[in-house]
């Protein structure tokens, strides 16, 4: 399984991107060849190929890199076979070069890449003539152009749902752990129910990391994308909600760790330590609360349910084995009351 998981992705790509990348590579190859008679148009149906990419900014992104690194391969190339002749030690000085080249430029790694690809395939199928180098070059620049037109036309999807899905999950998670929180606060706990909460509660990070890294992805198909004008309030509203539940993640884990920490049975006989519990839960209905902001729904609009955590807690002196704990729980309390609050009411 490990062996399959080197080469298998964990999903199937879009089928609109497979058909893409045929279309673009074909159209490349007779325009190339009809434009640019002689040898086969190897060079336009590797760019267009690859220029194909899920997102416009992707592909402008491979066409330039794309561009250049097929330029600085064919020149160095050119200039090496018209020196030394097309023996193979002179292929691989070539690719030597075209290394040493790109590390000297500092040009990134796919950049790099090609420049010694491209050196490889001119000295491999080529003559050693400046018209040659210069159709291949001319190739390359047809085949990145046809393959960002075919991404252009065939509108690549936005990846706005995957990261919506994110949010909320992250939301109903960091909402489920503040209830899970007040469970253990009102009622007893065994040391592995302690253990489990402990454990759960760390597994938001990953969670928030998954969601930014949706919304990221996200704001790159909404890039150069001519239907991502219509989305960009909705990607704002995404990374908002991401910005607010991001402390109250911490916030929780570090609320989570307290307890963990200093659980005693008796936690749960202490008044004020039930009107924490009761403030938690009020603090998970104002999570669910800004989560529903990022997608609202017209029948059930958010303004229709007030924040709960607004309520004055009335707290007496906690006895002294728990006003550790309970100062502790006071001020995560606090943190993440600010955090939900409105901004216009900061």
């Amino acid at each position: 399984m490990k062996v399959l998981a080197t080469f298998r992705a964990s999903r199937r790509q879009p089928w609109l991107q497979v058909a893409k990348s045929a279309v673009a590579t074909i159209a490349a190859w007779l325009v190339a060849g009809w434009l640019i008679p002689g040898p086969l148009p190897v060079f336009a149906a590797i760019a267009a190929l690859l220029v194909v990419q899920p997102s416009l900014n992707q592909s402008v992104a491979k066409a330039i890199e794309r561009s250049v690194g097929v330029v600085a391969g064919v020149v160095i190339a050119s200039a090496l076979a018209l020196a030394f002749g097309q023996a193979t030690w002179v292929v691989l000085l070539a690719v030597a070069a075209a290394l040493a080249v790109a590390w000297l430029l500092r040009m990134t790694t796919g950049t790099a890449n090609q420049v010694a690809i491209s050196a490889l395939l001119v000295l491999s199928l080529g003559a050693a003539t400046p018209g040659y180098a210069f159709d291949r070059v001319l190739e390359t620049l047809i085949g990145a152009l046809i393959g960002f037109v075919v991404n252009l036309v065939f509108v690549p999807p936005l990846a706005l749902s995957p990261a919506q899905r994110a949010v909320e999950a992250l939301g109903g998670e960091v909402a489920a752990s503040l209830d899970r929180l007040a469970g253990a606060l009102e009622s007893p706990r065994s040391s592995a129910q302690l253990e489990e909460l402990m454990i759960t509660a760390r597994l938001l990070r990953p969670m928030v990391q998954t969601a930014s890294d949706a919304i990221a992805s996200a704001a790159e198909s909404l890039t150069l994308n001519p239907r991502g004008r219509r989305r960009r309030e909705e990607l704002q509203r995404l990374e908002a909600t991401l910005a607010r539940l991001s402390p109250i993640v911490t916030q929780v884990i570090g609320m989570t760790r307290a307890v963990y920490d200093r659980y005693e049975p008796s936690l749960a006989e202490e008044p004020t330590v039930r009107a924490i519990a009761e403030q938690l839960r009020r603090a998970a209905h104002d999570v669910r609360r800004v989560v529903r902001r990022t997608n609202p729904d017209p029948a059930d609009p958010p303004t229709a349910s007030i924040p709960a955590l607004t309520a004055p807690l009335v707290i007496a002196a906690p006895s002294s084995g728990h006003w550790i704990l309970v100062g502790s729980l006071l001020e995560d309390l606090r943190r993440i009351h600010d955090t939900l609050a409105e901004p216009d009411a900061r």
